[in-house]
């Protein structure tokens, strides 16, 4: 699906099946506890999503200090924060995945299956990763300043330019600075 089609089951259909639920259970539970019910999934989103945002925020601190990228930390504070967000909209669907997303057993399948499609995505050639700048992000590359040297460490590979880089061979493509 494309862009377009993406962005219009997201901001179009997705509103419109969450409405057509929300009309279907107040005819069956009633106005007041349906306005209830989003109210209480909303608070109940809000609580989960504080609580598993300071639990992602130590785990976080704790891979800085003991000298580890916070890899599955920055991934679940990411899922913490869109789920808290879908919880926070009223409707049916939005609360399921929201819910989905705060539950680490649940956050960790869906994060598997998000995983596996962006490797696929990047074994295929659909997603590409560019660097910024001479050497990398921000102008310095993975070995330091621009011409300092060193030698590539596990998913590094040497550019024809002599800087160091991100791997090709492992599913990234590295597109050099041409300037």
């Amino acid at each position: 699906m494309n862009l377009f089609g993406r962005l219009f089951v997201l901001f179009v259909l997705v509103p419109v099946i969450e409405l057509a639920l929300l009309i279907q259970i107040g005819r069956a539970i009633g106005l007041l506890p349906t306005v209830g019910l989003v109210l209480l999934t909303g608070a109940a989103g809000a609580w989960l999503a504080r609580a598993e945002g300071l639990r992602v925020f130590f785990s976080f601190q704790n891979e800085l200090q003991t000298g580890r990228l916070p890899g599955q930390a920055v991934f679940d504070g990411l899922c913490v924060l869109v789920g808290g967000a879908l919880l926070l909209t009223p409707g049916v669907l939005t609360d399921l995945f929201g819910f989905a997303l705060l539950l680490p057993p649940t956050r960790r399948w869906i994060q598997r299956r998000m995983r596996r499609s962006l490797e696929r995505r990047m074994q295929d050639g659909s997603v590409r990763v560019v660097t910024f700048g001479s050497g990398g992000l921000g102008g310095f590359g993975f070995g330091g300043p621009p011409g300092a040297g060193g030698t590539p460490t596990p998913g590094q590979s040497r550019r024809p330019d002599g800087e160091l880089g991100l791997d090709p061979t492992k599913g990234i493509e590295v597109e050099p600075d041409d300037r």
